[in-house]
């Protein structure tokens, strides 16, 4: 796969997705911006084409967004998870979905919650089925920090994943957003990733801070 790969960002208009959306956008990769509301993924992209002066950002509902696209990026809350996955089931055949969802259960978001299948890529990659490579990605870093497209993120990102060449290209991606990708494992090893996120939320109030991340160091 080469750096011509059409990313589709579903729930593209939040936070975390529109974050990493505008990071690929300034590297030039074509984005499309998916939401439930085609007509709110529709502005949300004219919104981004006026503001990094592109005209690569398209906008489109969920299952036309992951239609069109080479990689898809899942970044939904975990309660619209199972269903936002039911929706582009036969659209993501064949493809790589980078699940970012992480298990929290509102409102104890600084507690671990390990859910039903263990994790929520875990839970993706059986909903989906083998025709579908799952990468667990980008569960540890700031939506803060990611929202301001000239920030450098001081993370690392461990990626997981069954399939080594997915993994490669998730890594290569995550490479585009200006941070570090680190071979994390089989998605198996999703269930430790995901959990480190509502750990990292506790850090975060407990100092204060806004978007405290993970170095992996001796690499």
């Amino acid at each position: 796969m080469s750096e011509t790969l059409k990313i589709a960002v579903l729930g593209g208009t939040g936070k975390e997705g529109s974050g990493l959306a505008q990071r690929w956008i300034a590297k030039g990769y074509p984005v499309i911006i998916g939401s439930r509301d085609a007509e709110k993924a529709i502005a949300k992209a004219a919104e981004m084409n006026a503001q990094l002066n592109v005209q690569t950002v398209t906008g489109m509902a969920n299952s036309d967004a992951a239609l069109h696209a080479d990689v898809v990026v899942l970044s939904v809350p975990y309660s619209a998870h199972k269903l936002t996955l039911e929706g582009v089931k036969d659209q993501v055949q064949g493809k790589i979905l980078v699940d970012i969802t992480v298990p929290l259960q509102p409102p104890k978001v600084r507690t671990v919650h390990v859910p039903e299948g263990k994790a929520a890529s875990l839970e993706a990659q059986a909903l989906l089925g083998e025709g579908v490579k799952v990468v667990c990605a980008f569960q540890n870093v700031s939506a803060e920090h990611l929202s301001d497209p000239h920030h450098v993120v001081d993370c690392d990102v461990l990626v997981c994943g069954n399939d080594a060449d997915a993994k490669a290209t998730v890594i290569k991606l995550v490479e585009a957003t200006g941070m570090r990708g680190v071979d994390a494992g089989s998605l198996a090893n999703a269930v430790a990733v995901e959990a480190l996120t509502p750990v990292l939320l506790y850090i975060n109030k407990a100092y204060s801070v806004k978007g405290s991340g993970i170095r992996i160091t001796g690499i």
